[in-house]
This record gives structure tokens, C-alpha cells and sequence, in this order.
């Protein structure tokens, strides 16, 4: 789950990735501000591609995918959007300074998950901190937190892409929520989440209360509604408020203290809770939303990667040759192999 820890550590970590960039090129967030896509290009160890958006596949919450090769490579979705190219560029430069420097891989040793979620946060935090400088962000966003006609216009005043500044505006957020950018069919392009359960991009939202009555209006709309996770799970109810982006929705949802009233309590959990479990093999306790294991009943354990399925044993080490066979080859209860007995 995307937490409070999690968000602030991503930001701490892209406040280390942006000293690596400098200590590895001076000068490079300067360049990359101005023409990401471009500049990368121009940089030798990397090769860098645009590719039909099915070729970069799905892992990263941009339309983009990191090769760690040798030789490394950015592959960028052919978007129609330069300023989408260049955040999706930064983002894919995130994973190469990340997974090149043992000093910012430091920080994943801590996660349950390996780091993944983590390397994925800090990234987009890396390219959104290029992008859009801090005093530009909060001219244009409230202390009391964004709202969606807040980003729209941080967008219209940046000429940064519309990820950029969903990322930069969920690190505003009062309390726990989403920024989501949707297309006109309703599904997410793109999803900023700060303190609970992230979407997939490529969601579809466009159904759910709020975002529905915003797509069958002029694209503003407010009230309480839950957005769909895996499975058509629901989430917790949310306070929702949405504004137009040019071709875009933007929808700002949040557990409590809405920017764009002037009271709202927190409310209530609404959604299904993660069962819990614990590791029959190390022993860790977890929660998960992951699906069960048609045998035991257990989702996989986050940190060894096993249901709680006792391990099936494949091979045998033999004590008279020392050679592992297949359990075929002993009889019953025997050390040998049947060659050796």
C-alpha cells in the first residue's frame, strides 16, 4: 500500500536522485527541464526510442519502459503530447539512476516488496520535481490543498504535462486520496495516490458516482464516491471534485478535509478490509489483497513470495553419490538413489 512513509520516502529518495544527476552530469536538470526527451537522446550510454505505446508494457505508472541492457534503453510511448514524452522520459531516467547507483538502491532494503513500489514513486516524484519548480507549485496551489481547477490551471501556467502535475499535486494533499487523470471514455491515463491502495492505469472509472455525472455534464462535478480497485472491488467513500483538463478529466478524491469545502469530516471505511495472514514459511505477518492460493487459502507472503503451501520437493540429494535425483529415483524413505542401494 501506497502510506505516508512511502510518499515522503519517495520524495526523499528523488532529492537523492536529483544530487546522483548532478554529481554524474552538472547541469542536466537544467537541460532536462527544457526538452527531456531530447536531451536524453543526446546522452551516450543510453538509447533512447519512441515506441507504440503496446510495446512498453504495464509495470510503470507511465507509458514507458527501462531496459537495464547492456546497452541501457528508454522506451517512450509515441504520445501525441511533447510535455507527456518528456515526463514519461524523466520517469524511465528515474529507473536508470536508480538502479545504477548502489547508494539509492540503499533505500529499498527496507520494503517489504524489493523496492518496487518505492523505485516507481520516487520516479515519478524525480520527474515531476524537474518539471515543475517548487514556487511556481505553490503560487498555484492552496496551503489548505489542490483542487481540480487548482491543477488545471498549475498545468496552463507550467507547460509541464498533466502527470507531471498530478504528481506534484498529490504531495499537496491534506489527507488520504487520489489525483486521477482519465480519458473522455473514463478510463485512468494516469493515477497519483498519497496514503492509500494505488489505481492501475487503465483502469475503468468512468461509471463510479461523481466521475460519471462528470462525464455526462461539462466535466465538473463533486460529491462522495468510491473508486473500483481489481475485480471490481470497491474502495473506501471519498470526497470527489472534478474539472476539465483540455480532452481531459481531472478528479480530485480525498478521505477528509476537502479543499473545496468548508467542512468535511472523515468518511467512513466503507471499503473491504486486506485480509491478514501469517507466513507459514518466515514467519511474516502481512496483509493482502492479492488472490488467494486455490489450495491453502493464502496469497502469496510479500516478503519470501510463497503461498502457505508446505514446498513441494523436487530433488534429493543421494548419500552415496552425492547427486540430486528426482524423487522417483528413491524408494521409500531411502538416502539412496536407486543406483547406489
Amino acid at each position: 500500500m501506497v502510506n505516508y512513509v512511502l510518499a515522503a520516502t519517495a520524495r526523499h529518495q528523488a532529492t537523492a536522485m536529483l544530487a546522483e544527476l548532478e554529481t554524474h552530469t552538472p547541469g542536466a536538470a537544467q537541460l532536462l527541464a527544457r526538452s527531456a526527451f531530447t536531451e536524453l537522446q543526446t546522452w551516450p550510454e543510453l538509447t533512447v526510442d519512441l515506441v507504440p505505446e503496446a510495446r512498453t508494457g504495464s509495470r510503470c505508472s507511465v507509458a514507458g519502459a527501462y531496459d537495464f541492457g547492456p546497452p541501457a534503453r528508454i522506451s517512450v510511448a509515441d504520445a501525441a503530447s511533447r510535455a507527456r514524452r518528456d515526463f514519461t522520459a524523466l520517469h524511465e531516467l528515474g529507473h536508470h539512476l536508480q538502479k545504477h547507483s548502489f547508494d539509492l538502491m540503499d533505500a529499498f532494503e527496507s520494503q517489504s516488496d524489493g523496492g518496487l513500489q518505492l523505485e516507481d514513486a520516487a520516479c515519478d516524484a524525480f520527474a515531476a520535481e524537474i518539471l515543475l519548480p517548487t514556487p511556481l507549485v505553490d503560487h498555484h496551489l492552496d496551503a489548505a490543498g489542490p483542487t481540480a481547477p487548482d491543477i488545471v490551471e498549475l498545468w496552463r501556467a507550467s507547460g509541464a504535462s498533466r502527470m507531471a502535475v498530478c504528481v506534484r499535486a498529490v504531495q499537496h494533499l491534506p489527507a488520504p486520496g487520489h489525483i486521477l487523470l482519465l480519458d473522455t471514455g473514463g478510463q485512468v491515463v494516469f493515477a497519483a495516490s498519497h496514503g492509500l491502495p494505488p489505481l492501475r492505469r487503465g483502469s475503468f472509472q468512468g461509471d463510479i458516482p461523481t466521475i460519471a455525472q462528470a462525464r455526462a455534464g461539462q466535466g465538473r462535478a463533486g460529491g462522495r464516491t468510491q473508486v473500483r480497485y481489481r475485480d471490481g472491488i470497491l474502495g473506501r467513500e471519498l470526497h470527489a471534485q472534478t474539472a476539465p483538463m483540455n480532452g481531459y478529466l481531472v478528479a480530485v478524491l480525498v478521505t477528509d478535509s476537502a479543499p473545496w469545502r468548508t467542512f468535511t469530516p472523515p468518511t467512513k471505511d466503507t471499503g473491504p478490509q486486506a485480509g491478514e495472514y501469517l507466513c507459514e514459511h518466515c514467519d511474516e505477518e502481512y496483509r493482502s489483497f492479492d488472490p488467494a492460493c486455490s489450495v491453502c487459502r493464502a496469497p502469496n507472503c510479500p516478503e519470501c513470495s510463497r503461498c502457505s503451501c508446505p514446498a513441494r520437493v523436487t530433488e534429493q540429494l543421494c548419500q552415496g553419490c552425492f547427486i540430486r535425483h528426482p524423487p522417483a529415483m528413491f524408494a521409500d524413505g531411502a538416502d539412496r538413489c536407486l543406483d547406489c542401494s
